[in-house]
């Protein structure tokens, strides 16, 4: 098992899976790890926000079983079930957050504490590709598909120039834009996806390719439910593995997060 701490990679990769906000659902992991390529490939980075959800500690534990092949960063989510656990924070915004700090061990606390923010790797067609939770310098920062050309110059201003792609997630929508002559690249959730169903991943190498795995959200909902004893796990899973939050929804919501309403 790996101890959090990503790897130094040199050699340029030729292909690279990405997974973000897992959220805690298993069944949905499971079907991503099930994809040919995404065995195949070289690296697995998991851009965050792996475990503040219904099944935390076995979607931390499956994925630990991948062995070093897979590169971890933490999330905003990760962070606030570190600092509760450790008493640094006496609430969580998601009110499942309390319950799954509650199902992780002391050394899943541990193990997640020791997660970097951000990762570098070589990925060929791409470069050097900067991998981030929201955006480089913060985890909680919003920027989206429509974001202005300001933001995304505000938020990349300590980039290094060699990094021409940036991969983040966060805002649960897969999206590739340029900005300032830099791909950015968000896959979307595997686990708690906005707009629609399926577990959303990317693969990077040499170009960019958004995929999402179907799977039975229907029988995935219900193990969900079987599984975990969170009080409101029916109405979460439901709301959450089916989409019902739409892409429209998600893009009132975050977007005067990123500045638009003041122009700031």
């Amino acid at each position: 098992m790996t101890d959090g701490l990503a790897t130094e990679v040199r050699a340029e990769l030729a292909r690279v899976a990405v997974l973000s906000d897992i959220h805690g659902v298993l069944p949905a992991l499971e079907a991503v790890l099930a994809e040919p390529e995404v065995a195949d490939a070289e690296r697995v980075v998991l851009t965050g926000d792996i475990t503040a959800g219904p099944q935390p500690a076995e979607v931390l534990d499956l994925l630990r079983e991948q062995g070093e092949r897979v590169l971890w960063l933490a999330g905003n989510a990760d962070r606030e079930l570190v600092e509760y656990r450790r008493g640094e924070r006496d609430a969580i915004p998601d009110p499942i957050g309390p319950y799954a700090a509650g199902r992780l061990t002391d050394e899943h606390v541990a193990f997640l504490a020791s997660l970097p923010k951000t990762l570098t790797l070589p990925v060929r067609g791409l470069g050097d590709v900067l991998f981030c939770h929201a955006t480089p310098r913060d985890d909680e920062e919003v920027v989206l598909v429509d974001s202005r050309l300001a933001r995304w110059r505000e938020v990349f201003a300590d980039l290094p120039a060699t990094v021409r792609t940036v991969v983040c997630g966060h805002t649960h929508m897969p999206y590739v834009r340029l900005a300032h002559g830099r791909l950015v690249v968000n896959p979307g959730s595997v686990g708690m996806p906005y707009g629609r169903a399926g577990a959303h991943w990317c693969l990077l190498g040499p170009g960019v390719d958004l995929r999402v795995t179907p799977y039975d959200v229907a029988t995935a909902v219900g193990r969900v439910v079987a599984e975990c004893a969170y009080p409101e796990i029916a109405e979460w899973a439901a709301h959450y593995l089916d989409a019902r939050v739409t892409d429209a929804d998600a893009l009132a919501a975050f977007g005067p997060r990123d500045g638009r309403e003041t122009g700031a």
